[in-house]
Parts: C-alpha cells; sequence; structure tokens
C-alpha cells in the first residue's frame, strides 16, 4: 500500500522503517532534511515539502501525521487540507487531544477529506516488537487504511474503537493508567533502595518477571535501566508530563469519576521539577511557628 508520512522522530523514523520492510510505498518529509535522507537509506521516497509529498501520491492519498501535539499537529493537518483532495485522508497518530479530533474531522468533512486518530503505544520499542494502535473515525476508512495497521501492530495489536476521537479518547486513558502504574513501581522500588537489607534490585526486578503478580512490560524496562545504573545515580528525578496525565484529570473532573491515583502521580511529577519547594518551606515554618520545631537554615 502507498502512504504518505510526515514526522520523522524516533517513533516517526521507526515506523516508516517497519512500512518500508514489509514493502509498503511510503513517501516521506521531515523539516529535518538530513531525516528525509535517512528514510530514504531504509527504501522510502523523500519529500522536500508538504506539496510536494502530496504530489508524489497517487489519489486516494493518505498521510500519516507523526509530529508533536499541540501546534506543531494543528498547523501540518491544516497544511494538508489545502493540498489533499476529496477522499483523500489525514490520519493523526500523535497524542492529541480527542477534542481537537472531532473539530479537525468536522473541518475536513466540508473538503471531503477523510480523518483517523490513531493512539499509537509502544515508543522506541516499536520498530521490534511492533506499535499498539487505537483507532477512532469512520470504520470504513479505518477498514480501508488494515494493510497499514497490520504491518505496524503486533497480531491482535490494533482495533476500531469507534468515531472521531475515540482512539485518542483510549490512548489518553491508557496514558493516565501508565503514570499510575509508573508512580507505583517508583515508590515501591525507592522503599526496597531504603531497606536496611541493602537488597539487589536489578534482581528483585528480574525476580518479580516470573511469575509475579506485578510482572509487566514497564517493570522489565525498570529492570534494564537498574542493571545498567543499580543506584540510578546517572539519572536526576525530574519527569516531564506530555499532556496525557492531565487530559484524564480533567475528564474525571467532568464525570464526576474519582481519580486519585493518576492525579497524585501526576501531582508527584510536578514536585519533581522542583529545585526546592516553597510549599515544603513553608510547612517548616508553620512547624517552628506552632510548635517551636527546629528548621534548617541556609
Amino acid at each position: 500500500m502507498e502512504i504518505g508520512f510526515i514526522g520523522l522522530g524516533k517513533m516517526g523514523m521507526n515506523m516508516v522503517t517497519r512500512l518500508q520492510r514489509d514493502k509498503h510505498r511510503v513517501v516521506t518529509f521531515d523539516r529535518a532534511a538530513d531525516k528525509v535522507k535517512e528514510s530514504e537509506g531504509h527504501g522510502g521516497r523523500g519529500a522536500r515539502s508538504p506539496e510536494d509529498l502530496v504530489k508524489k501520491l497517487k489519489p486516494p492519498r493518505a498521510v500519516w501525521v507523526m509530529v508533536p501535539a499541540g501546534p506543531p499537529t494543528e498547523e501540518t493537518v491544516k497544511t494538508l487540507a489545502t493540498l489533499l483532495q476529496a477522499d483523500d485522508l489525514i490520519i493523526d497518530g500523535g497524542n492529541s487531544n480527542f477534542h481537537d479530533d472531532v473539530r479537525r474531522a468536522a473541518e475536513l468533512k466540508k473538503k471531503r477529506v477523510h480523518y483517523l486518530d490513531a493512539g499509537t503505544s509502544g515508543g522506541i520499542w516499536g520498530l521490534k516488537v511492533g506499535y499498539c494502535l487505537m483507532i477512532g473515525g469512520d470504520e470504513k476508512i479505518y477498514k480501508r487504511l488494515e494493510p497499514i495497521f497490520k504491518t505496524l501492530a503486533p497480531e491482535k495489536g490494533y482495533g476500531y474503537m469507534g468515531s472521531h476521537g475515540a482512539g485518542h479518547y483510549v490512548k489518553m486513558i491508557h496514558n493516565g493508567i501508565e503514570y499510575g502504574l509508573m508512580q507505583a513501581y517508583a515508590e515501591g522500588f525507592e522503599l526496597l533502595h531504603k531497606s536496611e537489607y541493602k537488597l539487589n534490585l536489578p534482581q528483585i526486578a528480574n525476580l518479580w518477571m516470573q511469575g509475579s503478580v506485578v510482572r509487566s512490560w514497564l517493570l522489565e524496562l525498570g529492570a534494564s535501566a537498574l542493571e545498567q545504573d543499580p543506584h540510578l545515580e546517572q539519572i536526576k528525578g525530574y519527569v516531564e508530563d506530555s499532556g496525557e496525565g492531565r487530559w484524564t484529570i480533567q475528564d474525571a473532573i467532568d464525570k464526576d469519576v474519582p481519580a486519585p491515583i493518576i492525579t497524585m502521580s501526576l501531582f508527584t511529577r510536578f514536585r519533581s521539577r522542583q529545585e526546592e519547594s516553597f510549599a515544603e518551606k513553608m510547612l517548616a515554618a508553620l512547624r517552628n511557628a506552632f510548635g517551636g520545631h527546629a528548621v534548617q537554615r541556609k
């Protein structure tokens, strides 16, 4: 099958490579010319611009957008909307907000251009094991692109979620759950790290992978990280968030669903970015004021 692909970052390049391995014809574009050249080395056909990419595709065209969520995705979709024709298709494989998918689909429908939102999970490991794909939009259009999904995903690793936005909605909740899982592992391993038993953390992580009820791919990745750096001395405890956790919490508020674990996991990430918390300074000052508890002075 033929497909255009815009965005050749860590995930995008691996996805293109996987598609080309399965003999799909892929036309690629990225603002970084060296990335386009690299994709050509894997068998792709490079384009100089979105306009050039569209010209090199045969109608009905399909263009997969794999750029950062927010303005980059919005600008790319708007540009493609001016270039594509009736019955062409845009697939957003990034981490867009599902509300944006609904709006974009409605805007593109006026031009008779189709739109699919493809929640994509797998990270940098997707090239080897495949990507879990959660897809929303018109089911007929989803079926049209099924050969692409089959190549990108492992067996039973892709599925139709529902109408426009459903794919990214499911991915959003997936990432919210991921926040909670990672936080639980992080807290548990900190307790192990501070134990008086001087435990071997890489050994424990690998042990838990053997039939334990807490075994998971995340734990496997944790075991690998600990084997390379048992005390994580080379890593700073600064954790960003890419938006999905916030959106998940907002959705929980909108639906009156209690989600304390995901919420606290996000707030813990905020705390990791503070060199020194003003809130904790305030706590120390209050304890000193009412109880005469000692404070540490700079």
